[in-house]
């Protein structure tokens, strides 16, 4: 039985939550675990984690419109101690050997969202190879190295100097891009380390060097990811009813009061289009917010609004009413919160959205988190999003 481990941490210090963090239109994780599904090779998939947000990432996977593709994953826990930032990820292996029955493991790292099914397929018909233990990946690079000595001069380690070899005529040299590793768990268990005995190599394109360490790398991946056309189907239905909460998706939340005790609130302009944009196509706009204040009903009328529903204590039932009285599916509606009371409608709705600074809870139901923040028009970027002017 081969099995693929994936260990995923929530205490990332560079890009906190990084692996739940939407990339490329899905979370980081998302993507590796798809490439380890589809592998004809692998039975199992196991997902490791100790963040009980991550956990129901992961899960949600499962409930999607690729919900046969996840058949293959079991979310399971890890102790705090193979968590740390100081814990090889030999820890968390060895954790898992000792607890379930398999034959041979590939450690998938979730950081290495380049990684496509045929690499992992690849990596086994090599690790089939007679006298084979392990296989690790690899890119080459083609790059003239130097060191320096004790004395501080240097010297190049790869090749003559003078006679500086062209790019076609230079093998280059292997480097681990860090995507996956493959072992036997009978020698995980007796050398404790994710390759050892006789080890081959499976070479991955150049580009897949890259790992989402820093916020930078997140960039180039997810412009490299584009380039290569690495998408995922979009589960984004025919959206008739667009609704939203008020106070952190149409505003940044904060409550601002004048010296006379008014209260202030700031609405984006660019929101505001976006709601016409949506009157043109034909498709009901509303506005569902527990708050019950004069203010959001004025922005509601300013904004045509067909739906506002102030006071609201139980938005999901609210939601229903709504759907019931228009005749249309809750397939059909779009809804936006930032929340925990806004949960249940995210999760029942055919496009529950929340804004970028919504609550970890909230982002791990939604099926959309946008880029910008709440007030910064969160709003105008589901509905070009709805209108097919992004991508999810």
């Amino acid at each position: 039985m081969n099995v693929a481990f994936i260990p995923v941490r929530g205490g990332s210090k560079s890009i906190p939550l990084k692996n739940i963090k939407i990339i490329n239109g899905r979370p980081l994780v998302y993507w590796t675990v798809k490439a380890a599904c589809e592998c004809k090779y692998i039975d199992k998939v196991y997902v490791a984690t100790d963040s009980d947000v991550i956990k129901e990432t992961v899960e949600s996977f499962k409930k999607g419109i690729e919900a046969d593709l996840f058949l293959k994953v079991e979310v399971i826990g890890r102790s705090a101690e193979s968590a740390s930032d100081t814990a090889p990820t030999e820890h968390a292996m060895l954790e898992f050997a000792e607890k379930f029955d398999f034959d041979n493991i590939v450690l998938v790292q979730a950081t290495s969202p380049l990684l496509q099914v045929e690499d992992l397929n690849r990596g086994f018909d090599i690790f089939k190879q007679e006298d084979t233990d392990s296989v690790l990946s690899v890119v080459r690079q083609k790059r003239f190295q130097w060191i320096n000595d004790e004395n501080g001069f240097a010297s190049p380690s790869n090749y003559d100097v003078f006679h500086r070899p062209r790019r076609q005529e230079f093998n280059g040299y292997l480097v681990e891009n860090g995507a996956f590793y493959i072992n036997s768990k009978d020698n995980l268990l007796r050398f404790h380390n994710r390759v050892s005995g006789n080890i081959r190599v499976v070479e991955m394109s150049e580009e897949t060097f890259f790992e989402i360490d820093e916020p930078s790398d997140w960039i180039i991946i997810e412009a490299l990811m584009k380039k290569n056309g690495i998408t995922a189907p979009s589960e984004r239905p025919d959206i008739r009813i667009f609704l939203t909460d008020c106070d952190g998706c149409l505003t940044d939340g904060g409550m601002y009061y004048s010296e006379h005790g008014d209260e202030l609130k700031k609405f984006n302009t660019k929101d505001g289009m976006g709601f016409k944009i949506l009157k043109q196509e034909g498709i009901l706009t509303g506005i569902i917010t527990s708050e019950n204040v004069e203010l959001n009903r004025r922005r509601a009328e300013k904004l045509k609004l067909d739906v506002i529903e102030a006071g609201c204590k139980d938005k999901f039932t609210a939601i229903k009413r709504i759907c019931k009285e228009y005749g249309v599916s809750l397939n059909n509606v779009c809804y936006i919160g930032d929340d925990i009371n806004d949960m249940d409608a995210i999760k029942m709705v055919g496009f529950g959205c929340c804004p970028a600074n919504a609550l970890p809870q909230v982002k791990s139901v939604a099926k959309y988190i946008t880029k910008a923040n709440g007030g910064e028009g969160v709003i105008r970027e589901v509905v070009e999003l709805i209108m097919g002017s992004e991508n999810i």
